[in-house]
């Protein structure tokens, strides 16, 4: 149990860093040390629902980072790799929630990365099926990537509102501003799109406002300013 609970520990630490890092402070060190800790305490000890933890949250620490780094599909192999270990570990111990989360990783790199809709959506379809399973932030994740599928790809926009909305529903169920934030940014960009001008344009300064009270990163501020910027100007926010 005291093993169990050292991993734990580990696991939550660096999940923890990893958020901060992503919306605050951009230094993914302290996350990295602590996550990779927690996996190697989670094998040592045969804790492989820890393991599988940990593997997905080091695989989000490299989707972060080359986020950070524009997109960078330089490590996406590796990414992959580690959402795909996971993902295994999972579906082996029976884990559906945590199997839904892998799945959305796996499709996450394919989209996001290698800009491949196509090899993407079957995972997020059995991740959106697997979805009552998963914890709040997974079935967050899963809506608004599905959302941002018909928003940009099989474009029905209200089909994307309405997994949007979905999305924002579960970051505020969640409770982390560092989160939530980014749904109401989603949202607001779907919603003047598709012409709900007034929503939208509440949901974009609903955004601004809160990530600057969380202090999110200058550059995310910066980019929901811009979003709302473009909205009151009349200008459709990209996509």
């Amino acid at each position: 149990m005291a093993d169990d609970q050292f991993a734990a520990d580990l696991l939550a630490a660096g999940s923890e860093a990893l958020i901060e890092a992503a919306y605050r402070t951009a230094d993914y060190a302290g996350a990295r040390a602590a996550l990779a800790a927690a996996r190697d305490a989670a094998v040592r000890d045969g804790n492989r629902a820890a393991e599988a933890a940990a593997l997905d949250r080091l695989g989000w620490l490299m989707h972060f980072e080359a986020l950070d780094r524009g997109v960078d599909a330089t490590f996406a192999e590796d990414e992959e790799a580690l959402f795909q270990r996971a993902l295994e570990i999972r579906r082996e111990i029976g884990d559906l929630g945590g199997s839904a989360g892998s799945l959305f990783g796996v499709g996450l790199v394919h989209q996001v990365l290698r800009g491949d809709w196509d090899t993407a959506m079957p995972y997020f379809w059995d991740a959106l099926a697997l979805g009552d399973h998963a914890d709040l932030l997974s079935r967050s994740e899963i809506h608004r990537h599905v959302g941002f599928y018909y928003l940009v790809r099989d474009v029905q926009l209200e089909k994307a509102i309405e997994y949007l909305q979905t999305s924002l529903y579960l970051r505020e169920a969640h409770g982390d501003p560092r989160w939530t934030y980014s749904g109401l940014l989603a949202l607001g960009e779907a919603e003047v799109e598709a012409g709900r001008r007034a929503e939208g344009l509440a949901h974009l300064r609903d955004a601004v406002r809160m990530a600057r009270e969380a202090g999110i990163r200058a550059d995310r501020v910066s980019r929901a300013e811009q979003a709302l910027q473009q909205a009151e100007a009349g200008v459709t926010p990209s996509s």
